[in-house]
């Protein structure tokens, strides 16, 4: 609170000066006319326009005197009590009187209070009051939690026909498979089949059929009693199995991106692979791997320096790359880019040049571990806070070590492998940030430099790299609980010095070099089916390269596969229904 709001406040609990009584059942509130016009334009209204200047009493209706005080107290200090026993009545309260600041905490209070089983009546409510922002932010919510909303909650049942067409025909909506969607209609008819079944054929086409298996098409959806009995459904499904005869010739395509039985819903999550050594120096080109579309694509951004040997991290919806090389010396500069605005920025530098380094994000800190600045090889290390805009020396490491590979799991940082200058390394170890310290855990069974490491399914794997003589297919996993190594199954290609992520529930391997070229190749492995696969080529080939996940963006279509304007087999002439509560 101000200085002079302070002395205005006071001025009110004493009844001092004041100009307007305001009315509510029998309780009265003395304030100051001009006080609350400038909180509201409802009381500047009241008093400019719907009142003579001469007006003193106020009688405010539909609205209780508890309410009318957090509004008075708000418009004196600035300050509103917002819990999730009044959240609802003040925010209704507030937009009867149109005050965007109490409106804008209650939005924000009922955001953080989304859950599974309330977020549809939220949407609801959102609508009821008009607050576009809160209802496109819960509306988002529905999309992300689709699978658990739709398998659990009650609300979902009470959603009208239009509101679930709403839902399942958006890209957004986050699904592992068509099949959820499906299930989630069968489930929204039959609790109250005989009303509802009608609805088949509008919510049936909003489905990407044509993404599904043939076989679960035609033996559980074509034999569905809802389908079976609904002559509308029959056409959707020749034509399903029509576009599935036509992709089965060629890769998702325009044909996909437009049509709505095959077309791929936006990834919740993208993987990006940017910089690297690509035809004898190094590039500053990303591209962007669209795990639903199955597609790599370019990613148009302002120039970046080319980099190789670097690092990246993404947070707070930034990509940041830090460190480098880019064949004249090494980096100890970091670059943010803003994904919602397409834009480079230089920030603070690292205290030391760090190609060949070690990067990851854990707490809200980007740590860079050890690297080569043109002299040594380094055991140092340092983490960045973005608030601050600064570096932190934190402990050194055991060992020298550059062309590692670091990763976070369960509060600890993990590097492994690399190369000290002589030898390269089987060695690793972890950090613990509250004791400020490097522990030496079991060593990898295989010395590996220009490694892969990555946190996946609850443990630290390592894969791939050069031994010094040869590079590896090999991979192994480390288990934090028994401080062991174990072996997994090895990639179908050797790589060293490649991009490694996890997305969609998959370890990805990114390119790298082979011993003979810089490889565009992609392969992941599914450690339920423990099996490695091959994924579409990059555009370009690229070793020394990083790779990134990047997520919760909300304009995540921007770094997706293009995606054409859809096309319905059968077209709906019903206008949209607005939400009822």
């Amino acid at each position: 609170m101000s200085e002079h709001s302070a002395v205005y406040n006071e001025l009110r609990l004493d009844q001092q000066l004041c100009d307007a009584v305001i009315r509510v059942g029998n309780v009265q509130f003395h304030v100051h006319k001009v006080i609350l016009c400038n909180c509201s334009p409802y009381f500047r209204a009241l008093f400019t326009t719907w009142s003579t200047p001469d007006s003193r009493l106020f009688d405010i209706p539909n609205v209780s005197p508890d309410m009318m005080k957090v509004i008075i107290d708000f418009a004196y200090t600035g300050f509103v009590p917002v819990t999730q026993q009044n959240v609802q009545e003040l925010f209704i309260a507030a937009d009867q009187f149109n005050v965007n600041g109490v409106i804008q905490a209650c939005s924000d209070v009922l955001e953080e209070q989304l859950t599974i089983q309330n977020c549809i009546s939220t949407w609801w409510f959102a609508d009821t009051y008009y607050t576009p922002d809160l209802k496109h932010r819960v509306f988002l919510f529905i999309l992300n939690h689709f699978e658990e909303v739709a398998a659990t909650s009650e609300e979902f049942l009470q959603l009208s026909a239009q509101q679930l067409t709403k839902i399942i025909e958006n890209d957004r909506l986050n699904v592992n498979t068509e099949k959820k969607v499906f299930e989630a209609i069968v489930r929204w008819i039959a609790y109250s089949a005989e009303e509802r079944r009608e609805h088949t054929s509008l919510l049936l086409p909003k489905v990407r059929l044509a993404l599904m298996s043939p076989e679960y098409v035609l033996n559980s959806i074509t034999h569905n009693e809802l389908v079976k009995a609904s002559k509308e459904c029959q056409p959707i499904l020749l034509k399903t199995l029509q576009v599935m005869l036509d992709l089965r010739t060629r890769r998702l395509s325009d044909l996909a991106s437009c049509n709505a039985l095959a077309r791929p819903r936006l990834p919740p999550a993208i993987l990006l692979a940017i910089g690297g050594w690509s035809g004898g120096s190094p590039i500053n080109s990303i591209e962007a791997y669209d795990v639903r579309a199955k597609t790599w694509f370019p990613i148009i951004h302002n120039e970046e320096i080319p980099r190789a040997y670097h690092g990246t991290a993404f947070l707070n919806g930034s990509l940041y790359c830090v460190g480098g090389f880019d064949s004249i010396q090494q980096f100890s500069s970091m670059d943010k880019f803003d994904l919602g605005t397409h834009t480079w920025q230089e920030v603070a530098p690292m205290h030391s040049r760090r190609c060949y380094v070690s990067i990851t994000v854990m707490d809200g800190y980007i740590y860079a571990i050890g690297g080569y600045n043109g002299q040594h090889r380094l055991k140092t290390a340092e983490r960045y806070q973005p608030s601050a805009n600064q570096w932190t020396l934190i402990a050194p490491m055991h060992h020298q070590r550059s062309d590692a590979s670091c990763t976070t799991l369960r509060g600890k940082v993990y590097i492994c492998g690399g190369f000290n200058g002589d030898e390269c390394l089987s060695a690793a170890e972890c950090y613990n940030p509250e004791m400020d310290q490097w522990t030496l855990i079991a060593p990898m069974g295989t010395s590996r430099s220009g490694i892969g490491v990555i946190a996946y399914a609850d443990q630290v794997f390592a894969v791939g790299g050069f031994t010094g003589t040869a590079r590896l297919r090999t991979a192994e996993a480390y288990n934090p609980h028994t401080n062991t190594w174990h072996a997994v199954p090895s990639m179908f290609n050797p790589r060293s010095n490649f991009g490694i992520e996890v997305v969609d529930g998959r370890l990805f391997v990114v390119g790298g070099f082979n011993g003979f070229n810089t490889s565009s190749d992609i392969e992941c492995y599914n450690v339920e089916t423990q099996e490695w696969s091959d994924v579409q080529d990059m555009e370009i080939s690229r070793s020394a390269l990083s790779c990134c996940v990047v997520y919760g963006l909300s304009n995540m279509a921007e770094y997706a596969a293009p995606r054409q304007p859809l096309q319905y087999p059968i077209e709906e002439e019903e206008e949209e229904e607005e939400i009822e509560v």
